[in-house]
């Protein structure tokens, strides 16, 4: 069966932004003219998903808003006739279907990701969680979704981290299949890096098989009450294969306030109508 539904997980606290997420998800915050959820939804988008299920919590009403139509602005844009703009407006909330889910308690990624099922049905689905910006110059989502029709079962993204970050990550035990493309026979969550199986952090990209819900429902809680993602799919591994894609090109970690400054220079250096003025600047700062 084709993909073609995303998860985006983008209920979150957001406490290591504080105090501006008080009043603003961490997911509207800008990358550079952009939220960084805007970034997610394109990635499901231009890797042929056309509908995304948004997992939200309270008090982010403003995600459901930015992803409808605003009849106000488009009216100010048209009699300011700022044509681009309106057509900027109108094409966000025309090219993307979203449907919105509650996760009405912090319980971890597992039970983020389980708020969807009813919504998912029995068909595969991808997640994305917006945190992680990936540039590369096919979305990561597409090159893992090559990968889901080839083999139908699930794929994570992993990338290489280093000795002293083994205990950020779920840590993947490969056996490489073809490049960048491995089997995984096994998951450790945040293991020291003297116990991890290899140097291959799994990060925000998932495709999973529907039975899924049924090794998260079977998952117990673990630190922190949280429903542990890597724990659900070691208990499934038992029962369905896993592959892995070590991904291309960079990404960036926008939910630490240095990764979102990172991310936000390096994409701002990207384009042609700041990045020159930017980069004049940052050569300026002591």
């Amino acid at each position: 069966m084709k993909l073609r539904k995303a998860v985006i997980i983008a209920a979150g606290r957001g406490t290591r932004f504080l105090p501006v997420t008080r009043s603003q998800p961490k997911e509207m915050l800008p990358l550079v003219d952009r939220p960084v959820l805007q970034y997610a939804v394109d990635e499901a988008l231009d890797s042929g998903i056309d509908q995304v299920v948004m997992v939200t919590a309270r008090g982010k009403p403003g995600i459901e808003d930015y992803f409808d139509r605003s009849f106000e602005l488009e009216v100010f844009l048209k009699q300011k006739g700022d044509t681009e703009r309106l057509r900027q407006a109108q094409e966000l909330s025309r090219k993307v279907n979203v449907c919105y889910v509650r996760q009405k308690e912090q319980l971890g990624l597992g039970h983020a990701i389980a708020t969807a099922r009813d919504v998912v049905g029995e068909e595969p689905f991808a997640v994305i969680l917006p945190d992680d910006i990936i540039d590369s110059e096919v979305p990561t989502m597409r090159r893992m979704a090559e990968i889901y029709e080839k083999y139908k079962v699930g794929v994570v993204a992993v990338e290489r981290v280093g000795d002293e970050d083994t205990r950020k990550y779920g840590i993947i035990e490969p056996k490489e299949v073809a490049d960048g493309v491995y089997e995984v026979l096994g998951l450790v969550e945040k293991p020291e890096s003297a116990q991890a199986p290899s140097r291959l952090g799994i990060v925000g990209r998932y495709i999973f098989t529907p039975e899924i819900f049924d090794a998260i429902d079977d998952t117990p809680p673990g630190q922190g009450g949280e429903i542990q993602i890597t724990d659900a799919m070691q208990r499934l591994l038992g029962k369905q294969k896993l592959y892995a894609y070590e991904l291309e090109g960079v990404r960036h970690d926008t939910g630490t306030p240095l990764g979102w400054l990172k991310a936000n220079i390096a994409y701002a250096l990207k384009r042609e109508d700041i990045g020159p003025e930017l980069r004049d600047y940052l050569k300026k700062l002591k």
